[in-house]
């Protein structure tokens, strides 16, 4: 029987589509707000809420969205009144909620084994009731992180702007954070809960090594999730040789392959960026008449061509050159 045929699955494709679209879009804003461990310390904070379910008998994927939001609001709290710096708040998440849940689960008597599919991922034993709470959470994220993509962006990038430009820049951290927490528990039977931050962080930094806008960013880091979560699925799926393969860390570690290979591509377009702008626009600099250049620069003279007011500059050994009547200016 093919595999791809058996209901189990389908269901853990259709969560593994919905986990990469919708980690790597609230990502892409924790990344511009340089807190790319937010997803780490809600992670643990998830755990006391999946042990809590796991407890009372309530389904652990609502009872952690529960309570990891209210770990993010708070987050969100220590950090805006300035209690304490963001590194403290996020290592009070790591330790209290971890510890936590391992409480929870040993004073409800649930084994260890039962909370580990939480911790690592479990996505090939989720349910169809699993199923329909993580499309609904994840269509929620992902309508809310590119319909209000100016305004997050926004208040990521420059919150001292966005209060100028009349946003409500408390009210959108607050719900980044709220996202972010949403998207942990979207994430935690896919890759676990101790995983999912690579999940939300790997895919955008890969983005960003050949992408220039916020808009191709989020874009390409939510496609990058998406073919690094059913890629992992699928080499867990049909492994090579007879071995058996976790599918939450394959799935991190081909995020993560995706990022070294794109890494000297990324090193690459940076250089030749900094090439075509040696300095910044706007900048009043010297001509200088150029040495001996024996070199002809033209069409085909295969150097980098930057418009420079009303003519051309060729890049060429570091600088740019610009020919004047019978000679090349230098600067």
């Amino acid at each position: 029987m093919d595999l791809l045929s058996l209901p189990f699955m389908q269901r853990a494709l259709i969560a593994a589509v919905v986990t990469g679209l919708a980690a790597p879009a609230v990502g892409t804003y924790l990344v511009q707000r340089r807190l790319a461990l937010m997803g780490d310390g809600l992670g643990h904070v998830a755990v006391t809420g999946v042990a809590l379910g796991l407890v009372t008998g309530i389904a652990p994927t609502w009872t952690a969205v529960v309570v990891a939001v209210v770990g993010a609001v708070v987050l969100e709290l220590i950090r805006e009144r300035g209690h304490t710096n963001g590194d403290v708040a996020l290592a009070l998440l790591f330790y209290g909620g971890l510890a936590g849940g391992v409480l929870l689960t040993g004073i409800g008597g649930q084994s260890a084994a039962r909370l580990q599919q939480f911790l690592f991922g479990s996505i090939t034993t989720v349910s169809v009731a699993d199923v329909i709470a993580v499309m609904v959470l994840a269509a929620v994220v992902v309508v809310i992180c590119v319909g209000l993509s100016p305004q997050l962006f926004a208040v990521a990038q420059d919150q001292d702007f966005a209060r100028v430009a009349g946003l409500r820049v408390r009210g959108y951290n607050m719900l980044i954070a709220v996202l972010a927490a949403v998207s942990v528990t979207v994430a935690m039977r896919t890759v676990g809960l101790l995983l999912v931050s690579a999940l939300m962080v790997v895919p955008v930094a890969t983005a960003q090594q050949v992408t220039r806008s916020f808009r191709t960013t989020l874009a390409a880091a939510m496609l990058l999730g998406t073919v690094a979560s059913l890629g992992g699925l699928l080499i867990a799926a049909f492994p090579p040789g007879d071995v058996r393969i976790a599918p939450g860390p394959t799935i991190v570690l081909l995020a993560l392959a995706g990022f070294a290979l794109t890494w000297p591509l990324g090193a690459w377009l940076r250089h030749r960026h900094r090439l075509e702008t040696p300095f910044a626009p706007g900048v009043n600099v010297d001509h200088e008449l150029a040495g001996e250049h024996p070199h002809d620069h033209g069409d085909d003279c295969g150097h980098v061509a930057v418009r420079h007011g009303d003519h051309l500059d060729y890049v060429h050994d570091g600088h740019r050159h610009a020919r004047h009547d019978e000679h090349y200016d230098e600067h």
